[in-house]
C-alpha cells in the first residue's frame, strides 16, 4: 500500500478511535438496550416530554453508532480492494479505493469534530443574528451578503432554515436578520461564529472603484429546548407591535403585526416580522428565553463571558474574521490562524474549514499554529 494510503488509513482509524472514546463504546450496545426497553414500555407516552426527550437521545446513540460501523465498514472494504488490486496489479482498482479513502478521512474527520460538540447546548437548534455595522450602504450589503452565506452553509448541511425577522437597508442590503437554523448540532456548529465579520473589496457602491473596508456582527445563540425552564417576569418586558419595513411587495405588512420585546434587566431586545402577530409574539418570546439562556451559558464558562463583554461595536479592533477580495483573495480567522485563498467558495457556504478549526482549538485550548508547532 502506498505511503499516502497509508496514511489516510491512520488518519480514519484514529478518528474512529475518537468516536468509540466519545460513545463510551463499551458500553454503547448496552445503553442501546435499555433505551429500546423503556421505548416498548406501554406508559412511555403517558408523558410526552418525556418521551421526546427518549427518543431524540435514542436516536442520537443509534446514529453514533452506526456511523461508527459504516466508515469502519468503508474502511475495511476500501483496504481490501487496495491488497487486491496490487495482487492484480489493477491500477484502476488501486486508484478508486483510494478516492475512497481520502474521501472517507475528510467524513470521520468530521464526525470526529461532531463528536466534540458535547456542550449542554451543542445538539440544539440556533438562532443566527446579522447586523449591519461601520461603513453605511456597504455595510448593509455586506451584512446581506453574510446572510447568504449562512444560509447557503446550513443547506448545505441538510439544515432548515427560517427567517424570523428582517430589517432592509435604505439603498441596498440589510440592516439586520434573525434565522433559526433548525439540525442537529447547528448551535454547536455556529457558536464559534459570534463576532465581527470584515470585508475589504473594491466597492460596487463607488463610482470611482475605490477598495473599501465594511464591518458586520454575527450573534449566535441556542434554541431553548422545551425541558429547558427560562422564566421572564411580566413586569421585565415591554412588548411592541409595528409596522414590518420589508424590501417592498406583497410580503410587505399592512398592518401592525411585527412584534418587538424588550427585555428591562438585560436590555435584550428581540423581534419577529415574518408571520402573523400572534406568531411573531411566541416566536420572540421564544428568541429572548434563547437569548437568556445564552447569557447563562456564557456565565458558566469564563472564557466565552469575556469574549461576549469584549464584544463591542462591529468596527476596528473587535473582528474575529478577514474577508478580503482586493487586492488579493484571503479569509482568515484571527483566532485559530485558518486561512483560505477560496474566498468565494467561504462565501458560498464553505464554512466547515473554519469552524472546525475554531471548535478544534476550543476543545484543545490551542490555535492552528500552536498545535503545529507542538
Amino acid at each position: 500500500m502506498r505511503a499516502e494510503a497509508q496514511n489516510f488509513v491512520a488518519e480514519i482509524e484514529k478518528s474512529l478511535e475518537l468516536l468509540r472514546q466519545r460513545m463510551d463504546w463499551d458500553m454503547a450496545q448496552h445503553r442501546l438496550e435499555e433505551f429500546n426497553a423503556r421505548v416498548e414500555d406501554p406508559t412511555l407516552w403517558n408523558d410526552p416530554e418525556k418521551a421526546q426527550a427518549l427518543m431524540r437521545d435514542r436516536q442520537m446513540l443509534v446514529d453514533a453508532i452506526e456511523t461508527h460501523n459504516a466508515i469502519q465498514r468503508d474502511l475495511n472494504d476500501s483496504v481490501e480492494l487496495i491488497e487486491l488490486g496490487e495482487m492484480e496489479d489493477d491500477q484502476e482498482v488501486i486508484a478508486d479505493a483510494e478516492a475512497t479513502l481520502k474521501a472517507l478521512r475528510a467524513k470521520a474527520a468530521e464526525k470526529e469534530l461532531e463528536a466534540l460538540l458535547n456542550g449542554e447546548a451543542d445538539s440544539n437548534d440556533s438562532f443566527l443574528e446579522i447586523n449591519s455595522g461601520a461603513g453605511g450602504t456597504e455595510s448593509c450589503d455586506w451584512a446581506s451578503m453574510l446572510a447568504r452565506m449562512y444560509v447557503r452553509w446550513a443547506e448545505k448541511k441538510g439544515y432548515k432554515v427560517e427567517l424570523q425577522a428582517e430589517s432592509a437597508g435604505e439603498e441596498a442590503g440589510i440592516k439586520s436578520a434573525t434565522y433559526k437554523i433548525t439540525g442537529h448540532n447547528a448551535y454547536g456548529w455556529l457558536k464559534s461564529e459570534s463576532g465581527v465579520h470584515r470585508l475589504v473589496r473594491i466597492s460596487p457602491y463607488d463610482s470611482a472603484a475605490r477598495r473599501h473596508t465594511s464591518f458586520s456582527s454575527v450573534w449566535v445563540y441556542p434554541v431553548v429546548d422545551d425541558n429547558i425552564e427560562i422564566e421572564v417576569a411580566a413586569n421585565d418586558i415591554r412588548i411592541d407591535t409595528y409596522r414590518s419595513s420589508g424590501a417592498g411587495g406583497q410580503h410587505v405588512n399592512t398592518t401592525d403585526s411585527a412584534v418587538r420585546i424588550t427585555h428591562f434587566p438585560t436590555g435584550i431586545v428581540v423581534t419577529s416580522s415574518e408571520k402573523s402577530q400572534h406568531q411573531n409574539r411566541d416566536i420572540a418570546m421564544k428568541a429572548l428565553k434563547s437569548r437568556l439562556y445564552q447569557l447563562e451559558l456564557d456565565k458558566r464558562n469564563a472564557a466565552i463571558n469575556e469574549a461576549h463583554e469584549n464584544k463591542g461595536d462591529a468596527g476596528w479592533g473587535n473582528q474575529i474574521r478577514s474577508y478580503v477580495l482586493q487586492p488579493y483573495q484571503m479569509v482568515k480567522d484571527l483566532r485559530t490562524g485558518f486561512e483560505t485563498s477560496d474566498s468565494s467558495g467561504v462565501l458560498d457556504g464553505d464554512l466547515d474549514g473554519l469552524m472546525a478549526a475554531t471548535l478544534a482549538m476550543n476543545v484543545s485550548g490551542k490555535s492552528r499554529a500552536e498545535a503545529a508547532a507542538d
